[in-house]
């Protein structure tokens, strides 16, 4: 009984010191935006404006609505601004109700090829940089 008793309480020692370990893992994520130029160029997400201006969580958008690594929306064919905006994808939560709606504001997202572009010089890769290179 005493034993049962004492691995309890290590357990519960355990659990309240790691706990701030594995809240600060969730919390990661790339530091660099993540530039869209598929079915478009370009359109831009910034995961601080969505984790720490939003408050929003990893498992708010992953892995239900986009999967954890880069680029795999991109290769679906349904990612496109339809789908957003029957709710799908980025279309989630820009509803109108939750963030502002999918079809308005534009250019908060979609950065266009001359933005990708001085993102693309920003970044020195240069303006001989092309698509093919990445």
């Amino acid at each position: 009984m005493k034993r049962w008793l004492l691995l309890l309480l290590v357990f519960v020692f355990s659990l309240a010191f790691y706990q701030p370990l594995f809240g600060q893992d969730e919390e990661e994520y790339p530091e660099e935006p993540i530039i869209f130029t598929k079915p478009v160029k370009a359109v831009i997400f910034d995961h601080k404006k969505h984790v720490e201006d939003a408050g929003l969580s990893c498992d708010d958008c992953h892995d239900e609505l986009f999967e954890m690594a880069a680029g795999t929306a991109e290769e679906n064919e349904d990612f496109n601004m339809e789908s957003l905006y029957q709710g799908k994808y980025c279309g989630a939560c820009h509803n109108g109700e939750m963030a502002f709606p999918a079809n308005r504001k534009c250019t908060t997202c979609h950065i266009g090829v001359l933005g990708w572009q001085r993102l693309q010089q920003k970044s020195g890769e240069g303006e001989s940089s092309s698509e093919g290179h990445h």
